[in-house]
């Protein structure tokens, strides 16, 4: 069976508490960086995509290979914003552009110690329910 798996990982960049937080550096990289490698090096997504409302996280996303295809709206980037609808902007976003996917993943952007056995085992979970 194919599957079309988009991952998506929030980035906004108004964190309050720690300013920055998912493009701060981390050991020497962007903290975003671990959760893009880790997803792109699983093998599972035909699209990994960065819902952002700064240019300045675009632009970092771009630079390590992560183009940006849109940007998200102010409207779901305060502090109070839930999840879900920022999910559903995205998914809805690439409907109207023809793209529809099967499985949805939602990767956090300040999530370091991922790696792609992870991901590889959470699918594989995923794949016996």
């Amino acid at each position: 069976m194919c599957h079309k798996r988009i991952a998506i990982i929030p980035a906004r960049g108004g964190s309050k508490r720690i300013p920055d937080k998912n493009i701060r550096e981390f050991c020497g990289r962007p903290m975003i960086s671990y959760t893009l490698q880790a997803a792109r090096d699983s093998g599972l997504f035909e699209v990994i995509h960065v819902s952002t409302d700064t240019l300045r996280i675009t632009e970092i996303a771009k630079n390590l290979g992560f183009p940006v295809d849109f940007l998200r709206p102010a409207e779901l980037a305060d502090d109070h914003t839930p999840i879900m609808p920022v999910l559903r902007h995205v998914v809805e976003t690439f409907r109207e552009r023809g793209q529809i996917f099967n499985e949805i993943a939602l990767l956090m952007a300040c999530a370091p110690l991922i790696e792609a056995s992870d991901l590889i085992g959470a699918q594989r979970l995923y794949d016996t329910i």
